[in-house]
């Protein structure tokens, strides 16, 4: 029998409310406010010759907010930034939410049909655009126009000036109305009151996929999710205070994976990298103290092959190298390795607030060869401190798939480091959340050990003779041809398989790559030796291959163009 005072105790110890000294809505934006108090004259972030201290870029940050609000810009409005890494996106991360806005960084690569989707769609009330990009955004208003007729009111428009760009385009800019962003910081409150918001499911950030099978879709991300993203960072890959962080990932890219707000949180020093080049990156590990940095495998790979000149080796310290955005390939991440590169891998999406799973190495690997080491570090693992769910499951049942390492599933995940959802698109919505659990799209297995790997895109899956092949597989093997720099393998229609795997390659620069035909035999011929004969490719293509802003190959461009070959004809070697 249970004693009624007993009961009562266990009401009363769940009926304490919140009230405001104990509970506050969760937003990284505090973050930045620390830093000031605690480190005001550590320098905060750098960008060539130009240097600010976290006391300066949170009273810079104030000055943004204030002056968006005497713009009227607040809850409900979104602010565009278009701009590669330089301070003011850097800025834009918190000026912007302190006003109650939303941001949205926009690719730079973008084209102008592209950007005027996105501007209209998200009805940007302002756009930040960096001097170099406003041409562009120029055209994108004009697209924006014409289509509205007499319904548009042009957004509030600020140029970011830099130093070590061409004057003309700055004076072009301000010619055609723009305002300065210098000025525009000048007209706004350095101790401006900023509020945090009442509710952490408030929208911070909004950011567009790819869009390359259709109309790019809004991802639209919390505080409360910017906040645990920005801690898991640190957390899953031991981020130290006082990190030097290296900006070679593009911060329109998932907002940085959230490393913008986790470098205030670590009072850190952020590098702004304008270009990302092997030399670049190589300069700023010597010179500027750099100890981290986030890249997709293809800029890993233009780092290990870069030419001696442009190389500084060894290095003067361990450099954390935190790779995604698309499956590294065994002989990338050994090749990383033998630099003094110690690299983590990790995966997720832009609807997950960028990485949300991460390869957590184990001290028993290290007794393993380096290259079974760079094998199970190339799998995508396990999920971050702040994701509660992620599983591998079959497409029909939602059955957790077993972890045998084989039986391929779609990877799902769950928890608070999923989107809040696509701006404007409730039937996307409805798709990927469906069965209470956020749809990758990714095809993937789980290992005996629990970590999860990703084989494919289900859309990037060949069919060949009724059997699936993984073009990532295929891909692993192939990049450990002595000539290959990169490659890609996308589905070729085949008369006799119905598809086959067809190799579009890049060959290391010292390779001479005037007979082709050997070149190709000679691949197919290395293919044979490593893999099961219907993985080989039947053809082999030579030439750059097409990337988005963020690195990833764009095998939608590949397929096309291996479509526009026709099909393999029967018996058909090459």
């Amino acid at each position: 029998m249970i004693c009624s005072s007993s009961m009562a105790a266990e009401g009363e110890i769940d009926d304490l409310p919140k009230n405001e000294a104990n509970y506050t809505a969760l937003t990284p934006l505090w973050f930045v406010d620390r830093a000031a108090l605690v480190h005001p004259q550590r320098i905060s972030v750098v960008h060539g010759s130009l240097q600010f201290t976290w006391l300066q870029t949170y009273q810079r940050c104030r000055r943004m907010a204030s002056a968006l609000s005497k713009n009227s810009v607040g809850v409900g409005s979104t602010v565009a930034v278009i701009a590669p890494n330089v301070p003011a996106i850097y800025e834009a991360h918190f000026g912007v939410p302190m006003a109650g806005a939303v941001l949205n960084c926009v690719n730079i690569r973008l084209n102008a049909p592209t950007i005027a989707f996105l501007l209209g769609h998200s009805s940007a009330a302002v756009v930040m655009v960096d001097q170099e990009f406003f041409t562009l955004v120029e055209k994108a208003l004009k697209i924006i126009a014409e289509k509205s007729k007499n319904n548009f009111k042009s957004p509030l428009m600020i140029v970011i000036g830099d130093k070590s760009c061409n004057a003309a385009e700055l004076k072009y800019a301000l010619d055609k109305g723009a305002i300065e962003y210098e000025k525009f910081l000048e007209t706004g409150d350095p101790d401006f009151a900023w509020k945090p918001p009442k509710d952490e499911w408030q929208s911070i950030a909004l950011g567009y996929t790819s869009g390359t099978t259709s109309s790019p879709k809004g991802v639209v991300l919390s505080h409360r999710g910017a906040y645990l993203i920005a801690l898991s960072d640190a957390l899953i890959w031991g981020m130290n205070e006082g990190a030097v962080y290296l900006w070679t990932l593009p911060m329109f890219h998932c907002n940085g994976w959230g490393y913008p707000w986790t470098l205030a949180a670590l009072c850190g020093t952020n590098i702004c990298l304008r270009q990302v080049s092997a030399k670049a990156v190589y300069s700023a590990i010597a010179e500027q103290g750099v100890t981290h940095f986030c890249a997709a495998p293809v800029v890993l790979n233009t780092i290990i092959n870069a030419p001696k000149e442009h190389t500084i080796l060894p290095l003067p310290r361990v450099v954390n190298v935190n790779t995604a955005g698309a499956a590294p390939p065994p002989s990338v991440l050994f090749e990383m390795s033998k630099r003094g590169f110690r690299v983590t891998h990790t995966y997720g999406l832009s609807e997950t607030y960028g990485p949300s799973t991460v390869c957590a190495w184990k001290p028993e690997w290290a007794s393993l060869s380096p290259e079974k080491q760079a094998q199970l570090n190339s799998r995508q693992g396990v999920r971050y401190i702040g994701l509660e769910g992620l599983d591998v499951v079959n497409q029909k049942t939602m059955q957790p798939v077993p972890a045998d390492g084989t039986t391929l599933g779609e990877i799902v995940l769950r928890g608070n480091l999923v989107m809040k959802g696509y701006l404007k698109n409730p039937k996307a919505n409805q798709e990927s959340f469906e069965n209470g659990w956020f749809h990758s799209g990714d095809l993937g297995v789980k290992h005996p050990d629990g970590y999860i790997e990703v084989k494919d895109r289900a859309k990037d899956v060949i069919i060949s003779g009724g059997e699936n092949i993984s073009s990532l597989e295929v891909e692993s093997i192939i990049y450990h041809h002595p000539a290959v720099l990169e490659v890609s393998v996308v589905a070729r229609p085949d008369e006799q398989w119905g598809e086959s795997p067809c190799a579009f390659v890049t060959l290391k620069r010292e390779v001479d790559g005037s007979d082709e035909q050997r070149l190709a035999e000679d691949i197919i011929k290395f293919s044979k030796s490593k893999m099961p004969a219907y993985w080989v490719p039947k053809s082999v293509v030579f030439g750059p291959l097409p990337k988005t802003a963020t690195g990833k190959i764009q095998k939608n461009l590949l397929r096309a163009k291996a479509k526009e070959m026709g099909p393999v004809k029967k018996k058909s070697k090459l």
